[in-house]
């Protein structure tokens, strides 16, 4: 009997923090070991919680949560994030320009479903997050990337951006804080491209989901108060600053000039509507988490768990005669590369699995955000800084092991 075939559409959509190189840590993990998991920034995971005051909200709704909600989700809490948006200085945008979803994960696939026709294309960044790719290509569009490389502090050059627009782009993705690199985008740099969505009549789609999550004195400007009237879509949630990834709560939020959008808000409620609602139980977290003092706080600022395991990071690739690294401003990651002089050759997958294997440390390889020829490796710095520290002793060891078998590689390869 013949085997199902996946749709070809699969083929090119890769999303390694949950691949191959996970599975295989399930796979020691049963075998017995003890596996310090570094993939994937799941604040609970580690031993943070949500705020108190958003599990209280939700209890205190259970009963009122037992229907299906309006599609583009509670009508309090779009008032709320409204509220919230133009505060930031965001134009034109009230309740019904807002669309709440289980998680920003849902509400990419869906900006990107009502924007594209088969061939268009979307700018990304490279490093970027992968589901961005991966569901443009799903959309039937095409990925096609900026750099923002670490000679560049990880920032976009406005000028390669511009010089990637052809007649089928139709929007501008930018991740700020961006994950994975931790960059934090400046006013200047977000205003230029700005400047060329403007130019070019393009979509501005901005990942803000660490949008609180800053170190040592870096400063988030939202990209929606610098749109102006350019057609901006926001997105924001509670998985992070909050906290609460599990309650699977995000939301957009469209900026701009309402006469250019009114079709495409219009499409985006269809298909909000297909799906008919987003997760209503958890949606009552919403008014609390904006509206109460922020929490993140005492966790980046110095001291604080946060700020003390980017520390530890930090002090972990200074030690290392293999490893550099622009400092993360932002998120909850780290994108440390390693040292071109210390090998000519590098191939991150196989460095990912061997520190895997034989030190039980699992990162994710720079190659999985769409780097070419990639020398990076992320890893969230959500773990205690005690256990930073010996994960960075660990990645040396591989590092010294694989210096030491680089001459023995090269006379191979030339006898």
């Amino acid at each position: 009997m013949a085997s199902i075939r996946p749709s070809a559409h699969l083929a090119d959509v890769r999303y390694e923090i949950r691949g191959a190189l996970t599975r295989r840590a399930r796979e020691l993990e049963a075998a017995g070991l003890d596996i310090i998991k570094l993939n994937i920034g799941n604040p609970g995971r580690y031993g943070f919680e949500a705020p108190a005051h958003l599990r209280e909200a939700i209890a205190c709704h259970l009963h009122d949560s037992e229907a299906y909600g309006h599609e583009q989700g509670l009508e309090v809490a779009r008032e709320t994030i409204a509220e919230q948006q133009r505060a930031r200085g965001a134009r034109g945008v009230e309740p019904e320009r807002i669309f709440i979803g289980n998680g920003v994960s849902e509400l990419i696939d869906l900006s990107l479903r009502a924007l594209l026709q088969p061939g268009d294309e979307v700018l990304l960044p490279s490093p970027d997050y992968p589901l961005w790719s991966a569901a443009t290509i799903l959309n039937g569009g095409q990925p096609r990337y900026y750099h923002c490389l670490a000679s560049h502090g990880h920032l976009p050059d406005p000028d390669e951006v511009e010089a990637l627009v052809t007649p089928r782009t139709r929007a501008l993705v930018l991740i700020n804080p961006n994950n994975p690199t931790g960059a934090v985008y400046p006013r200047a740099l977000l205003q230029r491209l700005v400047a060329i969505a403007a130019r070019h009549r393009l979509l501005l789609l901005t990942d803000e989901i660490y949008d609180e999550i800053l170190y040592d004195g870096a400063t988030f400007q939202p990209l929606a108060e610098v749109a102006g009237e350019v057609p901006c879509l926001s997105f924001g949630g509670l998985s992070k600053v909050h906290r609460a990834c599990g309650y699977r709560v995000g939301w957009m939020s469209l900026s701009g000039d309402p006469t250019r959008t009114a079709a495409y808000r219009d499409a985006l409620q269809l298909l909000a509507a297909l799906r008919l609602c987003a997760n209503v139980t958890a949606q009552w977290a919403v008014v609390p988490a904006l509206l109460s003092a922020p929490t993140i706080g005492a966790l980046t600022a110095p001291g604080g768990r946060l700020h003390e395991a980017r520390r530890a990071v930090l002090e972990g690739v200074a030690a290392s005669e293999h490893l550099e690294l622009i400092a993360p401003d932002g998120a909850l990651y780290a994108f440390p590369q390693v040292r071109a002089d210390r090998f000519a050759d590098f191939d991150d997958e196989a460095f990912a699995l061997r520190l895997l294997e034989e030190e039980s440390v699992l990162v994710v390889p720079g190659s999985s955000f769409n780097v070419p020829r990639s020398r990076h490796f992320r890893l969230t710095l959500l773990p205690p800084p005690v256990q930073l520290h010996e994960v960075f002793v660990r990645i040396d060891r591989v590092l010294a092991r694989m210096a030491h078998e680089q001459p023995k590689a090269r006379a191979a390869a030339v006898a």
